[in-house]
Formats: structure tokens, C-alpha cells, sequence
């Protein structure tokens, strides 16, 4: 929603009309706000997988170590670094280009607000919103997509390992044979790898042009075309509009958490609460959930009454 408020309704003005009609001091400050909510969006992103890979790991001490406070500093720091990296050098002109650079250029008819960067500012700022947090984000999702690979192999051979006096023996196999491949919180292979699958590849389809172009224009400010970097551009910004989509559609906190935030008259605008925060009852399922769901352990194990 900032993304849309504070970055893309400017952007989307400034392309329809073709040049820049809001000023040139604010020039830099919507620069820095398109370079900061960006980079927020993606360390949120790589915060949420290591999320996820906490709750699968370890369910059971899940909601001793991912409390409201840890969730509220995880959050100040994210948004702390984004703001570093943007706006302290794009306040201090770091970004910019030298004088010499920009007069072999020539200068537009109308005012412009482009994203114009050194060649070194344009890596490191690259290398901390993007690539960083890329690589975290696939091995954690790796990690996560062979730990569900494990249950589901652990889920199998309970229907071939359960034994029971002779004459419960054949019930015993039937019935649990039935729950486990029958049951809605089972995940295949195929399934896992789908989920896995659509988080990475959405982002990796949204922002891997993006910041390989703008390096790119960095070092060659006429190999990238104007048209080729906005869509490009656009491209990213998407991403932000397609996360909570993918994650209220494959994880159930955080679909009940947007629907909360959506109906509740004074929604949280900050920290964490758990949706499962009360305690489970006798017959309540624990649900490891990382997009589809993986596991389930039930404490209700009269499988053969």
C-alpha cells in the first residue's frame, strides 16, 4: 500500500505526462521513497521466509521466539536499513553522477525525475536491496522445500510401520492409510515444489530485470531504452501488489491476518499477533504451514475405534 500511495501514483503521473510537474526538491525525496519502500519490500519479503523456515523447523518454540516485540524490532530494523540506503545518500548526492557525466548529455525540453546513478552507488545499493536478500530468500525456501520433502516421507512410512495385535492389524493400516493420503493438510512432492515454485519465481520474474538493467545503465547510460527501464520499473512495483495475494492464498495466517486488517475498524498498524495464540484444545491439529501445509499431527490418535 505505500508502494501504490507513495511511489507508484508519482511514477504513474510522471510516465503518462512525460516529464516531472511536482518540483525538483521533491524530485530526490520521491526517489528516495521509490529506493527505500522498494528495498523494504524485498528484505520484508526475505523476513517472511525466515519466518516460515522458524514455524516449520521448530512449531513447538515458534511462539517463545517470534513474539509481538521481536516482530515489532524485526520491522524497525527492516525499514531502518531501507532508509539508509536510500535516502542518506540521496540526500548527501551520492547517486548522482558527476556534472561532467550529465553535460555530455543532452538536456530535456520539459523537467525529468529519473533514477540516475553512480556506477557505485548503483552495486552496492543492489547488493544490500536485492542480491543479499535473493540469496537468503532461495536457500531458506531450499532448506524449506527439503525439510517438507521429509515430513512427507515420514508421513508415508507411518503407513507402512504402524503395527497392532493381530486382529486390529488390517483397521489399523486401512484407517490411517486414509487419513494421511485423504487429508487436506497433506502435501505431495508435486505440491510442495508448485508453492515453493510460484513465491520464488514471482519475485525472482519481478525484480531480477530490474536490477540487472539497472546496473546495467549505470555503467551504459544509452544501452538501456527509455521505454525498456519504465516497464521494467513497473515490472518491480508489481511485485508488491502480487505478494499479498501469494501469501493469503497459500498460508492461512496470513490470509486471516489480512482479512482482519481489512474488516477490523482500527486495524494494528504494527507488530505480530498469531492467529493460533490461544492454546489448542485436546483435539486440535498442529499445522506446520509453509504456503500448502505439511505436516499434521493430531492429538487425537483413536485412528482404529
Amino acid at each position: 500500500m505505500l508502494v501504490a500511495a507513495a511511489v507508484m501514483t508519482f511514477a504513474g503521473v510522471n510516465d503518462l505526462l512525460g516529464y516531472w510537474v511536482f518540483g525538483e526538491q521533491f524530485c530526490d525525496t520521491w526517489v528516495a521513497c521509490d529506493v527505500m519502500c522498494s528495498t523494504a519490500s524485498i528484505l520484508n519479503l526475505c523476513a517472511i521466509s525466515l519466518d516460515r523456515y522458524i514455524h516449520i523447523k521448530d512449531p513447538l518454540r515458534y511462539g517463545r521466539w517470534v513474539t509481538r516485540r521481536v516482530a515489532i524490532i524485526t520491522i524497525a530494523m527492516i525499514w531502518l536499513l531501507a532508509a539508509l540506503v536510500s535516502f542518506l545518500p540521496i540526500s548527501l548526492g551520492l547517486h548522482r553522477p558527476d556534472e561532467e557525466a550529465l553535460a555530455t548529455q543532452k538536456p530535456p525540453k520539459y523537467p525529468t525525475c529519473a533514477l540516475v546513478l553512480t556506477p557505485t552507488y548503483a552495486v552496492v545499493s543492489s547488493c544490500i536491496s536485492f542480491i543479499l536478500p535473493c540469496i537468503v530468500m532461495i536457500s531458506i525456501y531450499c532448506r524449506l522445500y527439503c525439510y517438507a520433502q521429509k515430513h512427507v516421507k515420514s508421513i508415508r512410512a507411518v503407513t507402512r510401520t504402524v503395527q497392532m495385535p493381530d486382529n486390529r492389524t488390517k483397521s489399523v493400516r486401512t484407517r490411517v492409510h486414509t487419513h494421511v493420503h485423504s487429508s487436506p493438510y497433506h502435501v505431495s512432492d508435486h505440491k510442495a515444489a508448485i508453492t515453493v515454485g510460484i513465491i520464488m519465481g514471482v519475485f525472482l520474474l519481478c525484480w531480477v530485470p530490474f536490477f540487472c538493467v539497472n546496473i546495467v545503465a549505470a555503467f551504459c547510460k544509452t544501452c538501456i531504452p527509455d521505454l525498456a527501464f519504465k516497464i521494467l520499473t513497473w515490472l518491480g512495483y508489481s511485485n508488491s501488489a502480487f505478494n499479498p495475494i501469494i501469501y493469503s492464498i497459500f498460508n492461512t495466517e496470513f490470509r486471516e491476518a489480512f482479512k482482519k486488517i481489512l474488516t477490523s475498524r482500527y486495524p494494528l498498524c504494527c507488530g505480530y499477533q498469531s492467529v493460533r495464540a490461544n492454546t489448542p484444545t485436546r483435539n486440535d491439529n498442529f499445522v506446520t504451514d509453509y504456503g500448502t501445509k505439511t505436516l499434521v499431527v493430531s492429538h487425537n490418535h483413536n485412528y482404529w475405534t
